[in-house]
C-alpha cells in the first residue's frame, strides 16, 4: 500500500436511497476500541495480568470538522441529531476497505468567527454491528 492523501477518508450517511459523502469535512477520523475483562488472581503465573479472551465491549467512534455547507448531508446529520436516532453510516479507508453499521450522532458543534467561515465538528458512536467490506 502506497501513501494516502488524508482527503480520501471518506465519512458517508444513507439517506434512505445510498450513502453520501458528508459535506465540507476537512478532517475526520475513525477510532476502534475494545474493552478488556481482567480476571487476574492470586495464582496467575508470575503475577502477571490474564484477559479473557472474547468478552468485553468493542466499539467504534467516528469524528470530523469542517465547513458548514449546507448541503442534504449536513440536514441528514442535523435530523438525525435532534430526533436523537441512529444513522447508516459508511467509513471508505483508502487501499483497505469500509467499515459499514448504525452510529448516533453524540456531538454537534457549530462555531464561526464574525470574519471567518462557519464550521462544524461532529463525533458519533457506534450503536450496533459494524460490517467491514475490503475494497
Amino acid at each position: 500500500m502506497s501513501v494516502q492523501k488524508g482527503k480520501d477518508l471518506l465519512v458517508k450517511v444513507h439517506d434512505g436511497e445510498a450513502y453520501q459523502t458528508v459535506a465540507g469535512l476537512r478532517a475526520r477520523r475513525l477510532a476502534f476500541n475494545a474493552q478488556t475483562v481482567d480476571v487476574t488472581d492470586g495464582e496467575s503465573a508470575g503475577r502477571w495480568r490474564e484477559l479473557l479472551g472474547g468478552a468485553g465491549v468493542q466499539r467504534a467512534a467516528i469524528s470530523g470538522s469542517g465547513l458548514f455547507k449546507d448541503a442534504g448531508s449536513d440536514a441528514l446529520i442535523r435530523n438525525a441529531f435532534f430526533a436523537a436516532s441512529l444513522v447508516p453510516m459508511q467509513v471508505v479507508i483508502p487501499d483497505f476497505g469500509t467499515v459499514t453499521g448504525p452510529f448516533q450522532i453524540s456531538a454537534l458543534d457549530y462555531s464561526g468567527n464574525h470574519d471567518g467561515e462557519l464550521t462544524f465538528e461532529i463525533a458519533l458512536e457506534s450503536a450496533g454491528s459494524l460490517a467491514f467490506g475490503a475494497l
